[in-house]
């Protein structure tokens, strides 16, 4: 009888810093944060709401396009695994790192929607800031832009010119 195992992570959180890529000798983009989860909970003995936040590093393999999206304070959904490895430091300790390493990334907000609802009475988003979940773009070629509206017609879009 074969045995079943699962490694599955799915976080949401806020990211703590700036996304980093860099290149490994082969040429593939490794793309690093770290993204902060907060549970909260009422102490039995005290009746007092605690709160405690976990920091997890997330590594994206072959996703370099990702990065610029990618800022401090952005709420994202993460889908992944965990994965451990060890190296010896420059004493000869053997030292463990375990990270996720991300299969799929969905932007949830904005940079500015985290600052704008940590600000005292903000309470509009930013009107550049995405709206609803927004899937990061993959490695495929962009969509063409739309055409520059012809002279004479004032680039007045009517009904007719919406595709949906």
């Amino acid at each position: 009888m074969a045995s079943r195992s699962v490694n599955k992570v799915i976080l949401i959180g806020h990211l703590g810093r700036d996304s980093e890529t860099r290149f490994t000798t082969g040429g593939a983009a490794k793309t690093t944060f770290s993204v902060a989860t907060n549970r909260r909970w009422k102490d039995q003995q005290t009746g007092e709401w605690k709160e405690e936040t976990d920091w997890h590093n997330i590594v994206l393999w072959r996703q370099e396009n990702v990065a610029n999206y990618l800022t401090k304070g952005v709420q994202v959904y993460i889908e992944g695994r965990l994965q451990t490895r060890n190296y010896e430091d420059k004493d000869g300790k053997k030292v463990y790192i375990t990270e996720v390493v991300g299969d799929s990334v969905i932007l949830l907000g904005s940079r500015g929607a985290a600052e704008a609802a940590g600000a005292e009475g903000a309470q509009a988003q930013p009107a550049s800031a995405p709206r609803g979940p927004q899937r990061v773009p993959s490695a495929a070629p962009a969509a063409a832009p739309a055409p520059a509206p012809e002279e004479g017609d004032g680039g007045v879009v009517s009904d007719d010119d919406v595709p949906f």
